[in-house]
């Protein structure tokens, strides 16, 4: 019997008009194409972001043209720019409200590393509290470079065969300064 790739046409059935294919490999596919972004756009590395979603850089043929402001309809955050510690829980409680799956990409060298900025307000490293997928370098990166990113993350959750099991990420170790104090949300 012909061994199957993940997604393959049998070719006994094509005259029908099925494909045959696993389950997981089918719902991978989708989750694959269908990345919706939550952009957490924090500093510089933020605009380059905003122009990854136009006409010139199509972030639409990676089915991630639908930049979600809402936690709850996204899949993966993109954390652009400096985080400082104030910032920082709140990103948290963002990330938190999101549905699992979900993925986590640094762009930009402040938000893997802390950038240039060496200082008590910073968060050196987005990866502190957050489960990190991918890093994209660069100060700011490119918006090529942020659809490299994406092609990674895609081939990252074709072989996360994630389905069958309720997967969550090992939630990342958090940073005891930033959970010091109430946090305040203006209006209540």
């Amino acid at each position: 019997m012909k061994q199957l790739t993940p997604v393959a046409f049998d070719t006994r059935m094509e005259q029908r008009d099925v494909i045959v294919t696993r389950l997981d490999a089918a719902i991978d596919w989708i989750r694959k194409s269908s990345c919706w972004p939550q952009p957490m756009g924090l500093a510089c590395c933020a605009i380059e972001l905003m122009a990854s979603g136009a006409a010139r850089f199509d972030i639409a043929r990676f089915g991630a043209e639908v930049m979600r402001f809402s936690p709850r309809q996204s899949d993966v955050m993109i954390v652009a720019g400096t985080c400082t510690y104030k910032m920082a829980g709140i990103t948290r409680r963002i990330w938190e409200q999101m549905p699992s799956p979900k993925w986590c990409i640094a762009m930009g060298a402040c938000a893997s590393s802390g950038g240039m900025y060496r200082s008590y307000a910073v968060v050196q490293g987005v990866d502190n509290f957050l489960p990190v997928d991918v890093y994209i370098s660069g100060c700011p990166p490119r918006p090529e470079a942020l659809l490299e990113g994406f092609i990674t993350l895609q081939k990252k959750i074709m072989a996360s065969k994630q389905f069958g099991n309720l997967w969550s990420p090992d939630p990342a170790p958090v940073d005891e300064r930033l959970l010091k104090g109430p946090i305040v949300i203006r209006g209540e």
